[in-house]
């Protein structure tokens, strides 16, 4: 008998248990809702059955669908693997992988996806250009580095992105500060605030480049280079801060701070991979991007896909 089951299939079926609903697998996989669905009812109508559990929240799989689950699980690490292997045959396993980024909070999940691409990479060496540096993409025009992550994916000659994540800040206080009581930060709400931040250019913290100077406010300004550090200044009341989600989730869960929304529609900050588009094609780092985004939809709160 020939079989209906796809690649397509299996990878929608892995999103559907990852993000436990259709509207957020569909947008991981980069279909509409509605195309989604007519993936899986065609499943079920070839297999008589149902799949999932169409009002349970989260999703919760049938017998049928946990069977076709588990062999996307067994099936799509092989069929990755193959295709590294794959590339390594063809291009060569050697290169270099020299990293530059420009944000404090890369760190949180850049470093779980370096563990799990170097066994895979044995041969490309993979490096951390030092410090945090405000225009990373010169770095990759004076081959000084191989990838960055930005925020933006301003057009630049020579240059190509690749969508990695959105996430969303919040704004966060001291539990007894007057902020605390409203359930939405609008951007009035920091004029008369000191804003603590990480010491960077203006520019760079969304915060001020979205929400802040468009309205004509530019809040005094304390820095620091710690992530732990603004969570402690912020609890002692000298001032309040922007961070994203995952990065205070473990300070709100101890109760140190609390977090509210900014603006009625959230702010949310995206990150590109950034390299020269003569490096576009190498396999190693298009699966160094699509690790980033596995480990960090696997491990971080709150993200969203991102398209160019």
């Amino acid at each position: 008998m020939e079989s209906i089951i796809e690649l397509r299939h299996l990878k929608t079926l892995l999103a559907l248990e990852e993000t436990g609903s259709v509207s957020l697998a569909a947008k991981r996989v980069f279909l509409t809702q509605s195309a989604l669905s007519h993936q899986i009812r065609a499943l079920e109508n070839y297999y008589e059955t149902p799949l999932f559990e169409r009002k349970s929240s989260p999703i919760r799989f049938t017998p049928a669908g946990e069977r076709l689950l588990q062999l996307a699980r067994d099936l799509m690490p092989q069929v990755a693997a193959a295709e590294r292997d794959l590339a390594q045959i063809i291009e060569g396993e050697a290169g270099e992988l020299r990293l530059a980024v420009e944000c404090h909070t890369c760190f949180d999940w850049l470093m779980p996806a370096m563990g799990e691409f170097r066994p895979l990479w044995p041969q490309v060496e993979l490096d951390i250009v030092s410090g945090f540096h405000t225009d990373p993409v010169a770095l990759l025009l004076q081959h000084r580095a191989d990838l960055a992550i930005v925020s933006e994916a301003e057009p630049q000659s020579g240059i190509v992105y690749q969508p990695l994540f959105s996430y969303e800040m919040v704004g966060i206080c001291a539990k007894d500060h007057p902020l605390a009581s409203k359930p939405v930060w609008e951007a009035e709400d920091f004029r008369n605030e000191t804003l603590i931040s990480y010491p960077v250019p203006d520019d760079m913290l969304d915060l001020l480049r979205q929400v802040l100077l468009p309205k004509g406010i530019n809040p005094p300004r304390r820095t620091s280079e710690l992530t732990i550090a603004i969570i402690q200044l912020v609890a002692s009341r000298r001032g309040i801060a922007a961070l994203p989600y995952w990065t205070v989730m473990p300070y709100l869960e101890k109760g140190y701070v609390i977090s509210r929304p900014i603006t009625s529609d959230g702010l949310q900050s995206k990150l590109y991979a950034a390299m020269r588009a003569e490096d576009s094609g190498k396999s190693y780092l298009d699966n160094f991007c699509q690790i980033v985004r596995d480990r960090s939809f696997a491990d971080l709160p709150g993200l969203n896909v991102l398209a160019i």
